[in-house]
């Protein structure tokens, strides 16, 4: 009864020491990739606000364009045309 007491002391203390060491890497690559998702979320966020800004100036050159454009509109008022 000793020697099976002696025995699994004997291999338990490595194969513990394994499972520890195997918690440990899950670990770091559990951060490694929350810590790259974290970076890639960061670049997103980033090229959103720059597409909104080129969105928002494509905007206004368009408004720009189209105000030097002077197309006057017509509007019928029956018997007569009026142009604003």
């Amino acid at each position: 009864m000793t020697g099976t007491i002696a025995v699994i002391m004997i291999f338990s203390i490595p194969i513990l020491g394994i499972i520890t060491n195997h918690l440990k890497d899950s670990q770091k690559i559990k951060a490694s990739m929350l810590k790259d998702q974290l970076e890639l979320e960061k670049l997103k966020y980033d090229n959103f606000i720059v597409e909104t800004e080129k969105m928002r100036l494509e905007l206004e050159t368009m408004k720009v364009d189209y105000t030097k454009k002077e197309v006057p509109i017509f509007i019928e008022v029956p018997g007569e045309k009026t142009i604003i």
